[in-house]
């Protein structure tokens, strides 16, 4: 089991680190705002710190909970007992108000990591793109960016599948099936179309075209 501890303290996270390191393999950063999201996947739980300079753990909750399937137990201190509020409305699951025990601390971390067998979203991140697998939709960052059924299919299996390139007639097939009557040239290339004008607004390009063969997920900033 995997732990992302977030908190610009460096004698707190060591402090924790020694505490969790003999039943999870911890991984900190001190800095929230130069994480890469990418690596929220990895992890089946976050400990989070309130206080914190250039991004704090509210303003972090607000950009990137949507993006982690996992909880997140927010540190906070005394004096800012309503904070937990605005932190369990921006979707943390827990807190733990410093200073803190280190049985608390490990009662609380075990808790969560137990509770972890209920359900999961099943979340694809490929920052600032997310695909919920559960309720078949596509997120740019995190607005919800509206699909039609063929062209989610079209997105979740480049996806999925982001260091392949796929033809035309690969990508048609995988979606229609083999016995499904159209052109899979011209069918391919306007829904390829129509998906990269709806992520545009964003700024962003997920699909990749290679010339003369077809192809693959890899996003592009515009």
């Amino acid at each position: 089991m995997k732990i992302l501890l977030i908190d610009d303290d460096k004698d707190l996270t060591n402090l924790i680190k020694n505490t969790l390191k003999k039943d999870y393999e911890i991984e900190v950063c001190n800095d929230a705002s130069t994480i890469n999201p990418n690596i929220f996947t990895n992890f089946n739980l976050l400990i989070l710190d309130i206080m914190m300079p250039n991004m704090n753990g509210f303003e972090f909750l607000e950009k990137y909970r949507g993006m982690i399937d996992v909880p997140i137990i927010l540190l906070t201190a005394k004096d800012f007992e309503n904070d937990k509020l605005e932190g369990f409305a921006l979707g943390a699951d827990d807190y733990i108000t410093k200073p803190f025990s280190i049985n608390e601390l490990r009662a609380r971390v075990g808790a969560h990591i137990r509770r972890e067998k209920r359900e999961k979203h099943n979340r694809l991140l490929d920052f600032p793109v997310s695909c919920d697998l559960l309720a078949k939709k596509f997120y740019c960052y995190e607005d919800e960016i509206h699909l039609t059924k063929s062209e989610y299919d079209i997105c979740q299996l480049l996806i999925k599948n982001k260091d392949q390139v796929f033809t035309k007639e690969n990508i048609y097939t995988s979606i229609y099936g083999y016995d499904a009557d159209g052109d899979s040239q011209t069918s391919i290339t306007e829904r390829i179309k129509l998906i990269r004008n709806k992520f545009r607004k964003y700024k962003v390009n997920p699909i990749k075209t290679i010339w003369g063969v077809g192809y693959k997920w890899e996003i592009e900033n515009l």
